[in-house]
Parts: C-alpha cells; sequence; structure tokens
C-alpha cells in the first residue's frame, strides 16, 4: 500500500491489485458508517487505487492506514441488486469457444457469479463488476463496435459491465439487461450501480 496526499485534504491510496482496492474501499465504506473513520467528503475507488477528498485528518490518516488490518472481501448476495438478462448477445458463441465450452455453460457462469462493483466511469452510470473466476477472463475485441446498445451485458479482462446508454464498445457482449435502467437524471440516486453494490445476474428467456 501507498500512501500519496493530495492537496492539503486528499489522499490517493495505491493497492497492488484490484482485490485490495476493493477490500480497502468496503473497510473505508464500513468506518464512514460506524464513525471511526475521520470525515471525509467522497471517497472515489479505482483499478487499483482508492481516492480520499475533502478530509479532516488527512495526514494522520496516512500514517495510520497501512497498520490497518482490512477483512477479506465478501462477495455473498445479501442485498444485490438483481438484473435480468436475456443471453442472446452477438459474441456469445465467441466467449464460450474462449472459455472452451458450450454458450449454456457461459450462461450458468455468467449468471452463478456473486458481483461487485469496484469502480464506476466511461460513462454516467457504468459499474465495473469483478466477481469472475480468473479462468473466464476475456480479451477485449479486436475491432470494437462503432455502437453498442443500452442494456448490452458484457466482459472485458477481469470485468463483466452492462452499457447504460449506447456507444462505442469492444467488450464481448454475451447477453441484454431486461427492463433495466441504469441511469436516469431524474432518478435519486441517478445511479442504479455505485461501488460496493453487489450484483446477480438472473437469466430470463425470450
Amino acid at each position: 500500500m501507498t500512501v500519496l496526499p493530495v492537496g492539503r485534504h486528499g489522499l490517493l491510496v495505491e493497492l497492488p491489485t484490484a482485490e485490495a482496492a476493493e477490500a480497502l474501499h468496503a473497510e473505508l465504506l464500513r468506518r464512514r458508517a460506524d464513525g471511526t473513520l475521520p470525515p471525509v467528503r467522497e471517497i472515489v475507488p479505482g483499478a487499483r487505487t482508492v481516492l480520499l477528498e475533502g478530509l479532516a485528518e488527512a495526514r494522520r490518516l496516512a500514517e495510520e492506514l497501512p497498520r490497518w488490518r482490512i477483512p477479506p472481501l465478501s462477495r455473498t448476495a445479501e442485498s444485490a441488486v438483481r438484473i435480468p438478462v436475456r443471453y442472446d448477445g452477438p459474441d456469445l458463441a465467441d466467449v464460450a469457444a474462449l472459455w472452451g465450452v458450450a454458450e449454456e455453460e457461459v450462461v450458468r457462469v455468467h449468471a452463478s457469479a456473486a458481483y461487485r462493483v469496484a469502480f464506476c466511469g466511461f460513462a454516467p452510470g457504468f459499474g465495473y463488476l469483478t466477481g469472475l473466476d480468473e479462468k473466464y477472463h476475456v480479451p477485449r475485441r479486436p475491432s470494437p463496435r462503432t455502437r453498442v446498445p443500452a442494456g448490452a451485458v458484457g466482459l472485458a479482462g477481469a470485468y463483466a459491465g452492462v452499457y447504460p446508454r449506447s456507444s462505442p464498445g469492444g467488450w464481448q457482449l454475451i447477453g441484454t439487461a431486461v427492463d433495466t435502467v441504469l441511469w436516469d437524471p431524474d432518478r435519486s440516486p441517478a445511479a442504479l450501480l455505485a461501488p460496493g453494490t453487489r450484483v446477480r445476474f438472473v437469466p430470463v428467456e425470450g
């Protein structure tokens, strides 16, 4: 763990792995909730970093953080956001070939994993979900699509995700989220998925 100052009231914590960043983010949220974390305006996770902004006691926390005992990340399905998915993606057969399994097994594996939003980015409402075993990680497409429809469920590297709106993209598309709005500016909160949110995908027919 490396703790770097960001101005007078911020810290950037660099972690060795994505799993370590997720675990620290979860522990920071827990400590903020129970009042044992100094007041902080924002806690923003990244792929292997966590940024704390508007921190009341930045120097003291910078000294204490490396000595914290951070519990392993829990991936239970309690209070998970359930997203219905129709597994009709154009890359389903390609993902099955990469995994060396039948298409039905891709559906089973993808839907049986317990996911967690590691961080958000790329587009409003887009959550990078971790939870798939490393042997199921797949590369991005060699040629990105110029248009991926809203609701497309995809895989890329260590992550799964759902496109909140139509946009270009290079993820391997295996399905379509059904009746799920990832981003709605008229809703509070606007984003269905936030860092730390647990997610389960539920196969549907048709």
